[in-house]
């Protein structure tokens, strides 16, 4: 089938083939997610397939608001009412435990408790309501891929396997959300994203940040802990300081083939650049860095396929946390060594 691309004046239409069981992917304002009904078992399973994605990787919930979290949750804790006070809608999603029954396993992973997010699009929103029911939504992308910021990069991944694609033009945060585990003792940071560390603390105190791995026989909590992500054809290969890229760009000019170079603008000087190199700005500064990410490797993926790509680091704290976490694992870890 060929994929529909759906216009925002077409939102009934989508909502229809949601409600009808089938996959339409949204935009928010963190990466394009692919939606079906989270009530709906069978659809929830077709998302698995069209990703190619672990069954036992659990799917985040998209809603419209708080209550529609407690029609399945356990009752919220002040702290959880604090965050969804002040960071709804927005890029935070927040693991509960579920009610007994409430929500398919195909959903959860098997496990007693749910990612719910309410994401600050207008027009995702509207297809939520549209809609009638709760949106499981996971990156629109096939599974291990760079999650995309476009519609044409789910069209890329996914042509022939969803019914449509909701176009809202490019989305504003570039990474994906970040997840807090509000079932645990401690509120843990299972995913750094759009919300940071500090940011959380000062609505509710302490929180966990050292969890973002799970073992082997582990059932991950949240999307991106255990499986290999964000991965473009080419190998990337991380330059952490500033003081690194001229042996960097000295190693990319004695390879065959052209490397991509995604960095931040001010490193971009053109007359500094090897000629077989191809240069992905990263704009000006970390937070237009972590909106440009994933667009920098899909570009090398899609529109300049290079035989590898050097990117930028960053200082892992704050926004760059979120960066980091996706550049790691898009990288394999490989960081460039003098």
């Amino acid at each position: 089938m060929e994929t529909k691309i759906f216009q925002p004046n077409e939102i009934g239409e989508a909502a229809a083939a949601i409600r009808a069981g089938q996959l339409v992917a949204f935009p928010t304002e963190t990466v394009y997610g692919l939606g079906a009904d989270a009530t709906n078992e069978q659809a929830v399973k077709q998302v698995y397939m069209a990703k190619g994605r672990p069954s036992d990787n659990p799917l985040i919930v998209h809603v419209t608001g708080e209550d529609t979290v407690k029609q399945y949750a356990q009752p919220l804790s002040d702290k959880a009412e604090a965050l969804i006070k002040a960071f709804w809608p927005g890029p935070l999603t927040l693991i509960f435990t579920l009610q007994p029954g409430k929500l398919s396993k195909a959903v959860t992973g098997g496990l007693n408790t749910a990612a719910f997010r309410n994401p600050d699009n207008q027009v995702t929103l509207d297809l939520i309501k549209a809609a009638g029911v709760p949106l499981v939504g996971p990156s629109a992308n096939t599974s291990g891929k760079p999650s995309p910021t476009l519609a044409k990069h789910v069209y890329h991944d996914l042509n022939g396997k969803i019914a449509g694609i909701l176009d809202d033009g490019p989305t504003q945060v570039g990474v994906e959300s970040t997840v807090l585990d509000m079932s645990t003792e401690i509120p843990t940071i299972l995913r750094p994203g759009g919300v940071t560390e500090e940011q959380l603390e000062a609505v509710i105190g302490t929180v966990q940040s050292n969890h973002h791995k799970v073992g082997k026989g582990e059932i991950p909590k949240a999307p991106g802990m255990k499986y290999k992500h964000y991965a473009p054809n080419a190998q990337v290969t991380i330059v952490d300081d500033e003081t690194d890229w001229p042996a960097a760009l000295a190693w990319a000019a004695q390879q065959d083939g052209t490397i991509g170079v995604m960095a931040l603008d001010h490193i971009l000087v053109a007359d500094q650049l090897p000629v077989n190199t191809e240069a992905f700005s990263l704009g000006a500064d970390m937070t237009s860095a972590s909106h440009r990410l994933f667009a920098g490797l899909r570009h090398f993926d899609l529109e300049s396929p290079v035989t590898g790509i050097l990117a930028q680091g960053f200082a892992a704290k704050g926004l760059g946390a979120a960066y980091m976490n996706r550049l790691n694992k898009s990288a394999g870890q490989q960081h460039f060594e003098k």
